[in-house]
Parts: C-alpha cells; sequence; structure tokens
C-alpha cells in the first residue's frame, strides 16, 4: 500500500485499527512513533548493486490509554513528514514489536489496516540460485533396488554389504 492510499483511507475512517496476520488487532491505544523514509543500498548474492525505498511506520503499543490516536492526527504526522522529509508516494512498511521487532507490509480490507507478512527471496536466482549451479548434463538415473549391487546381487543379511 504506498502513502497516498493511506492518506485516502484515513480521511474516511473515524477510527484506526491495525490487524496483525493472525488476525489479532494491535490494542486500540498503541501510537505511531516514527514515520520516515528508508534507504537501503546493498548489492544481491549475484553481485547486482541495488537500491530500495520504503516510507516506515513504527507502531508502538503504550500504557498510555488517554491519548488514543485518530485519522485526523495520524494524517497530520503524516502530512508534517512528507513537508519535512520531503517523502514520496512509495510503499508503506510497518515496523511492530513481536518477539523482536518485526517488518510488515500493509493493506487494507475497507474496515481495518492489515499487516502483512513480508518474504526473504532470492533477487539472482540466474546467477546463484538453485538452478543456477546445474550442469548441462542431465545425471544418470538410478533404480533404487540397484543400489549396492556391484556384482548384481542382491544385498542379504550377512552379505557384507551393508
Amino acid at each position: 500500500m504506498k502513502l497516498s492510499e493511506v492518506k485516502r483511507v484515513l480521511k474516511e475512517l473515524k477510527v484506526i485499527a491495525f490487524q496483525l496476520p493472525n488476525g489479532e488487532l494491535v490494542p486500540n491505544h498503541f501510537h505511531v512513533t516514527e514515520v520516515g523514509g528508508i534507504t537501503k543500498n546493498f548489492i544481491d548474492c549475484g553481485g547486482t548493486v541495488r537500491k530500495e525505498e520504503v516510507i516506515n511506520f513504527q507502531l508502538w503499543n503504550a500504557n498510555d490509554y488517554d491519548h488514543r490516536l485518530y485519522p485526523d492526527k495520524l494524517l497530520n504526522i503524516i502530512e508534517l513528514s512528507e513537508k519535512t522529509l520531503g517523502l514520496q508516494d512509495q510503499e508503506i512498511e510497518v515496523e511492530y514489536q513481536g518477539q523482536t521487532i518485526e517488518k510488515f507490509a500493509l493493506d487494507f480490507d475497507g474496515k481495518n489496516f492489515l499487516l502483512t507478512t513480508k518474504q526473504t527471496d532470492c533477487l539472482a536466482p540466474d546467477k546463484c540460485g538453485p538452478d543456477s549451479h546445474r550442469d548441462s548434463e542431465e545425471k544418470p538415473k538410478v533404480q533404487l533396488v540397484d543400489l549396492g549391487n556391484n556384482d548384481g546381487g542382491t544385498c542379504s543379511p550377512g552379505g557384507g554389504c551393508c
């Protein structure tokens, strides 16, 4: 979900709810403690230089039940971040405290913002993935019943093949 989509949705909501992948809702007294831009410069396993940019929201649970975050307040925080940090209309990544800091993609189901799981992947499968190391010659196929039969006989207890 891009920043422009989040802003559009916030203008239509009366309350904000974030739903975790397991279906549980983030407690409604959460705070958005950070809105920022993250740039990741890296080299993938195939040697290609890459750059990835996302907008980051950090959700935090506080014991502050009196200052619930409402859509207009989050919209103000986002707009201030855009102005101050020069944020562009990029994909949103959400950090939330699980057993460690967990990162999620963001979606919306018409009622709740959905924290969706992210997966790692090989970015250069043609250079270093599982298929990149295969020989051009096909390996001979062997029948399991033929394994261990050097003389064509069968393996039997006491026969010395085991």
